[in-house]
C-alpha cells in the first residue's frame, strides 16, 4: 500500500517539544504518519523535493472576524489613510461611481493617524443625499451621514441611546455623526442581515486571503446578532455553505455572541435556563467547521477610548464605556457556563479585567464540572495583581500581538504610566498563564508573521519602544500562532504542531523564522499553505500533481 506524499529535504519546524526539527515528513488521508525515521519502509504515491524550505505547523488566528473582514475587502479601506482629506476624497470618489441608492462603506479608519474623527456633516457634502458609514479601526465606533442618522430617527436629541452606548452631540445637542459601542446596532441594522450567499462570498474571499499568509485555521471571535460583531442572526448557515461548497478553505471554530442567549425551558434537573436552539453549545461540528466559545463583551477598546480603566486616560477625560452591567454579565456567565459552554470574554482596559475575571470565577463555581478553557479576549491592560488570578482561574489571555506595532502609539498617548500593563506577553506566561495569539482583523492587518516580529522587537510603527521587558524570543512567538492557538480552541490533540495523528495543515516558507532578523521575519515568502496535505495556496506549483 502506498502512502499518499513525502516531503523531503524540508526544514521542519515541528512545535513538538519532544522533537523540535526534522527532515522529511509522511502524509496519508490528510494526517501526518510520521516523520524522519518513523517513515522507513514506508512507500508513497508522491515526493515533493523542498528544496531546503522551512516547513512549519499552519498558522492559527485565534480571534478574527472573517465575514466583517472578507466583506470588508469590497469596501473603502481607509486603514492607509493618514488625513481626512484623503477619507473624504476615497469617498467622493466611490460616490461617484457607484449607482444612485447603494450604501458607502468605508473601513478600519483611525482618528489619531487621520487627525481627528469624520463628522456627518462633512460625509453629506463629499456624497450628497448618500447613505454612508464610515467604521473605526476597532469596530466599536462607527461615523455616519445626515441619510442614515434620518432612517434610524437619531437625529433628535432626545433619541432614546441604547445603554452601554453614546451618541455624541456637539454644544448645540447636534449629532457629530460619531455612534459608539451599543448604539451602532441600529445604524448597522439597516444594511443587516446580509445574505447568505454576500456572506459566503465574503468567507471565501477572507479564507483565500488567509492562505496566502500561511494560515490554515482561525477562530471567528463571534457570529449573529450583535450591535459590535456579527452579520446575521443566521450566520452559522453562510458558514456551511462556504465550507460544503469548498470556499472555506481553512478550518474555523465559530464564537456565538452572547445577544444570540434566549430563556429556554429545560428539565429542572440539568440546571439550564439560557441557551441557543436545540441547545447548541461549544464543541458542535468537526474539525473543518465548529462551535466554539460564547462571545461576551465588556468593554471597547482603547482606540476609541471605550476600554473600561479603573483611572481616565492621559488624553480624554474618561475611563471608558461598559457596555453591559456586571451583574447581568455574572447572571450570563454563569447560566452559560451551566449549560456548556466555554466563555471568551472581551476585556482591554484593566477594569473590564476585573469585571472578566470575577466572570470566570463565578462560571467556575456555578458549573464545577464545565471543564472548558475559559478565555479573556484581548486582556489589553492587565495590571500586576491580575496576573495570578488568571492563572488561579485557568484562565488563557488571547491577545492581539500586531496591536503593538499598528496601534502602538496611539495607545501609549492613552494609558501613560501604564504601559507596563499594556499588550502583555512575557509577564502573562511568567505567571503561568497559556497565551493564545490572534489578529482581531480587520482591526489590524492580521499577518502571523508581522505579529511574531512584534512579540520579539515590541516596538510601535514610530520606532518607539514598547514595555520591552515584555519581549519574546521567535520560538515562543511561533507558539503562540500555532501550538498554544490550538490549545485555547480545545484542538490541541490534532492542530498546532507536525506529529504523528495530527492533521497535515501546513506552511512553507522560503526562508527561516528562526535564524532570520526579527526585523526581516514579515518579509519571508509564503511559499505555499496546505490543509489536510491538500495544497490549497500554492502559487509556483511546489505541490504540482
Amino acid at each position: 500500500m502506498n502512502l499518499d506524499l513525502l516531503i523531503s529535504n524540508a526544514r521542519i519546524i515541528t512545535m513538538d517539544p519532544r522533537r523540535p526539527r526534522a527532515e522529511r515528513i509522511g502524509i496519508w488521508n490528510g494526517l501526518v504518519v510520521g516523520l524522519d525515521e518513523e517513515l522507513a519502509g514506508l512507500r508513497f504515491t508522491r515526493t515533493i523535493d523542498a528544496g531546503g524550505k522551512t516547513l512549519l505547523p499552519g498558522f492559527h488566528d485565534s480571534h478574527n472576524h472573517m465575514s466583517t473582514f472578507g466583506r470588508s475587502l469590497i469596501n473603502i479601506d481607509a486603514a492607509g489613510l493618514t488625513s481626512l482629506d484623503e477619507l473624504y476624497a476615497a469617498i467622493r470618489e466611490r460616490h461617484e461611481c457607484v449607482p444612485e441608492g447603494e450604501w458607502i462603506v468605508a473601513d478600519a479608519y483611525n482618528q489619531h493617524r487621520l487627525g481627528g474623527h469624520p463628522t456627518r456633516q462633512a460625509l453629506d457634502a463629499v456624497a450628497p443625499g448618500r447613505s454612508v458609514i464610515v467604521n473605526h479601526n476597532t469596530t466599536h465606533l462607527l461615523v455616519a451621514s445626515t441619510p442614515v442618522f434620518e432612517r434610524v430617527g437619531a437625529l433628535s436629541a432626545d433619541w432614546p441611546v441604547p445603554s452601554g452606548g453614546f451618541i455624541e452631540r456637539d454644544e448645540h445637542g447636534e449629532a457629530t455623526g460619531l455612534v459608539g459601542e451599543q448604539a451602532m446596532g441600529p445604524f448597522r441594522d439597516l444594511t443587516r442581515p446580509h445574505s447568505v450567499e454576500a456572506l459566503a462570498a465574503a468567507i471565501g474571499r477572507a479564507s483565500d486571503f488567509y492562505l496566502a499568509e500561511g494560515i490554515t485555521s482561525v477562530v471567528e471571535a463571534g457570529i449573529g446578532n450583535s450591535p459590535v460583531v456579527g452579520s446575521s442572526p443566521i450566520e452559522l448557515a453562510p458558514y456551511q455553505l462556504a465550507s460544503e461548497d469548498g470556499r472555506l478553505g481553512v478550518r474555523a471554530q465559530l464564537m456565538v455572541s452572547m445577544e444570540n442567549l434566549h430563556e429556554v425551558t429545560a428539565s429542572p434537573e440539568d440546571g439550564i435556563d439560557l441557551g441557543v436552539d436545540l441547545g447548541l453549545r461549544t464543541g458542535l461540528g468537526d474539525d473543518k467547521l465548529s462551535i466554539g466559545a460564547l462571545k461576551m463583551f465588556t468593554d471597547g477598546a482603547i482606540g476609541s477610548r471605550t476600554a473600561a480603566l479603573t483611572a481616565p486616560f492621559c488624553d480624554h477625560d474618561t475611563t471608558g464605556v461598559m457596555q453591559f452591567g456586571e451583574e447581568e454579565l455574572q447572571r450570563l456567565a454563569r447560566s452559560a457556563a451551566r449549560a456548556g459552554w466555554q466563555l471568551a470574554v472581551h476585556a482591554i482596559g484593566d477594569h473590564a479585567v476585573d469585571v472578566a475575571l470575577n466572570m470566570i470565577a463565578g462560571a467556575r463555581e456555578a458549573a464545577p464540572a464545565n471543564t472548558k478553557r475559559h478565555r479573556i479576549e484581548h486582556a489589553s491592560i492587565v495590571r500586576d495583581d491580575q496576573l495570578p488570578r488568571m492563572a488561579e482561574l485557568g484562565v488563557i489571555a488571547s491577545t492581539q500581538p500586531q496591536f503593538v506595532s499598528s496601534l502602538g502609539d496611539a495607545v501609549l498617548a492613552g494609558v501613560g504610566d501604564r504601559e507596563d500593563w499594556t499588550y502583555r506577553h512575557r509577564s502573562i506566561m511568567d505567571a503561568g498563564v497559556r497565551l493564545a495569539c490572534g489578529s482581531d482583523r480587520p482591526v489590524v492587518s492580521g499577518n502571523p508573521l508581522t505579529a511574531i516580529r512584534d512579540m520579539v522587537v515590541r516596538r510601535t510603527s514610530s520606532g518607539r519602544a514598547f514595555s520591552t521587558d515584555e519581549r519574546v524570543d521567535v520560538h515562543t512567538a511561533l507558539a503562540g500562532y500555532t501550538r498554544e492557538s490550538a490549545f485555547a480552541a480545545h484542538r490541541e490533540d490534532r492542530l498546532g504542531q507536525l506529529s504523528a495523528g495530527y492533521h497535515a495543515d501546513f506552511v512553507l516558507l522560503d526562508g527561516d523564522p528562526l535564524t532570520s532578523a526579527p526585523d526581516a521575519i514579515p518579509s519571508i515568502p509564503i511559499a505555499a499553505t496546505a490543509v489536510g496535505g491538500e495544497f490549497l495556496y500554492d502559487p509556483s506549483g511546489i505541490g504540482g500533481r
